[in-house]
């Protein structure tokens, strides 16, 4: 007997909910100016600047409730030295070197003092980096992931996020792609497997609430 995908995955489980924690951290995943520039191979378009309107929203909210802000940002020397297969594999990838204006942090986000900024080489915003020890020490136990691309660096971060014991959290409307499908698609698969969605609403709310407890 065939059945539907909405009730493959009701019987296998997926999409269940996790009991958000109560020592949260905010990761804004490679908000660098290549995707808001229309002159940049990686520009991402309307998906990856609503996904940066609402980064900005969140940043400064979690920052008053007392919230880790991290930030990633990818970064190679001038001709992808230390990118490795990735570097060789996306060309695009040339617009993170060190010293181009496409690799900088699109406005308007800011690095503030308590921030943390985590650079990489590679997709994940775990593989490789301090990020994993950074955490812990922090004691944190749930991640909001915000970030471009959902189909690239979201979605390998969110893998490792998960697999690092963090209660995983993507603000869906906060992550963004070139294209919808891929967007939608991801969006999907992670919370079916990985992750809870949430809007940046929800997201304020959830640090706000935890903000009057303490």
């Amino acid at each position: 007997m065939s059945e539907s995908l909405d009730q493959n995955y009701a019987r296998a489980g997926y999409h269940a909910k996790q009991s958000r924690g109560r020592r949260p951290a905010l990761i804004l995943i490679d908000f660098a100016k290549a995707y808001f520039d229309p002159a940049a191979p990686l520009f991402g378009g309307e998906g990856c600047q609503t996904a940066l309107d609402n980064a900005a929203r969140l940043a400064p909210a979690a920052r008053k409730a007392g919230i880790p802000v991290i930030f990633t940002e990818v970064k190679y020397q001038p001709g992808g030295r230390d990118g490795g297969a990735f570097y060789a594999k996306v060309p695009a990838l040339s617009c993170f070197d060190a010293g181009a204006e496409t690799q900088e942090l699109a406005p308007p986000l800011t690095v503030e003092a308590d921030d943390i900024v985590i650079t990489k080489q590679y997709p994940s915003a775990f593989f490789g980096t301090s990020l994993a020890a950074t955490l812990q020490w922090l004691e944190v136990d749930t991640l909001l992931l915000t970030g471009v691309t959902t189909s690239g660096c979201v979605r390998a971060s969110c893998i490792d996020s998960i697999s690092h014991g963090f209660v995983t959290l993507v603000v869906e409307d906060a992550v963004g792609d070139r294209a919808e499908g891929p967007h939608q698609a991801n969006l999907f698969d992670m919370s079916a497997k990985y992750a809870d969605l949430l809007s940046t609403d929800d997201a304020i709310a959830y640090f706000e609430d935890l903000n009057k407890q303490t």
